[in-house]
């Protein structure tokens, strides 16, 4: 009784269609994550660097607190199924384009500083990128901050955020990494000023895009 049925379990197999899909389309459909930017999101003040600090990443110009900030910011991280590709999308308003010295994606829970993962700016200053308050680039592999680039580091102080914590950290390298870090929703885009140099500007907190 039992040959039958296995006969028939495995006719009915071959009879469904293909479930593969055309490997093209890795290249062409997206993951995506967006983040909404606002000051409230910071850990903290200015005024709170801590003092060590103060000289090599205090403000050069004056802070303001948190809640009268004007600055806010959408910033869309989308990956490519096939993970070769993210691109960034990014628009501001209620900041100085020339004001911005630094513009950075960390790896941190809410509420927390983190290590610095993407850098945007590698090949061109943030405030000409940022300079009609929008921003679109394309990222791949070469574009993960690792602690072998990062010049006089220590290999015990990883810049890229651990991917996953075990007996050793591996530090994230590929944008498949980014991407998990993503799922977690331990990554961050961070907005540094002239004024709001240490905390930043205005921070967003990567979710996955949810349909309204």
């Amino acid at each position: 009784m039992r040959k039958p049925t296995a006969l028939a379990f495995a006719l009915a197999l071959s009879t469904l269609p293909a479930q593969a899909k055309d490997p093209s389309l890795g290249a062409t459909t997206y993951t995506v994550y967006e983040a909404w930017m606002s000051p409230a999101q910071q850990p903290g003040e200015e005024s709170e660097v801590p003092k060590p600090l103060e000289k090599s990443l205090g403000a050069t110009a004056p802070s303001t607190p948190r809640e009268q900030r004007k600055s806010r910011g959408h910033g869309q991280l989308r990956f490519s199924k096939d993970l070769t590709r993210a691109y960034v999308d990014v628009e501001i308003s209620g900041v100085n384009a020339s004001d911005i010295i630094m513009f950075h994606i960390h790896c941190g829970p809410p509420g927390v500083l983190g290590p610095i993962v993407v850098n945007f700016g590698e090949t061109e200053s943030p405030a000409k990128q940022l300079a009609n308050g929008k921003m679109s680039l394309e990222l791949t592999n070469n574009n993960i901050v690792y602690i072998k680039d990062m010049k006089g580091m220590k290999s015990g102080l990883p810049e890229s955020c651990p991917a996953e914590l075990g007996f050793l950290p591996t530090q994230t390298k590929t944008l498949a990494g980014l991407e998990y870090l993503a799922k977690k929703g331990v990554l961050y885009f961070n907005l540094h000023t002239k004024a709001h140099t240490y905390y930043g500007e205005m921070r967003g907190q990567l979710y996955p895009v949810t349909q309204p």
